[in-house]
């Protein structure tokens, strides 16, 4: 019971990138062609929303639901493996038309062939967990 709140906010967050049209195949097209702001106006917002509440976060010392502050830990900014990585998952973006948790979301709004995607996500992280140790990082 206590996590019926994370799956109301799930889905919520489900309607929202629907009616958005932020899980439709051609307004991701669109994107990676440069024919339409849409997407880039949905990220952008998401980014800024994003920093935003962050910065409010730490200003007013919020608390997240373990009871502890709420901090973003210092990355390593190895610019080689963010290149890599975003090309990576840019061409899945690309090729399969959703990145990761679009993907539920069309299965929920019946497009089953999203199963096969998940499956080789699903797929692709087991490979990645096998090689970790062989991969420059």
């Amino acid at each position: 019971m206590k996590y019926l709140k994370f799956l109301l906010v799930g889905i919520f967050f489900g309607i929202v990138l629907v009616k958005s049209e932020a899980v439709s195949w051609y307004r991701i097209y669109e994107m990676f062609k440069f024919e339409s702001f849409h997407m880039y106006g949905i990220i952008g917002s998401a980014v800024l929303t994003g920093i935003l509440l962050l910065q409010i976060a730490k200003i007013l010392k919020l608390k997240n639901i373990e009871g502890t502050q709420v901090n973003v830990p210092k990355k390593d900014m190895g610019l080689t493996r963010y290149i890599v990585g975003g090309s990576i998952f840019g061409l899945g973006w690309a090729l399969s038309g959703a990145c990761p948790g679009p993907m539920y979301i069309l299965v929920g709004t019946g497009v089953f062939s999203m199963l096969i995607v998940i499956a080789a996500a699903i797929f692709g992280t087991y490979i990645y967990g096998v090689l970790k140790d062989k991969l420059p990082h």
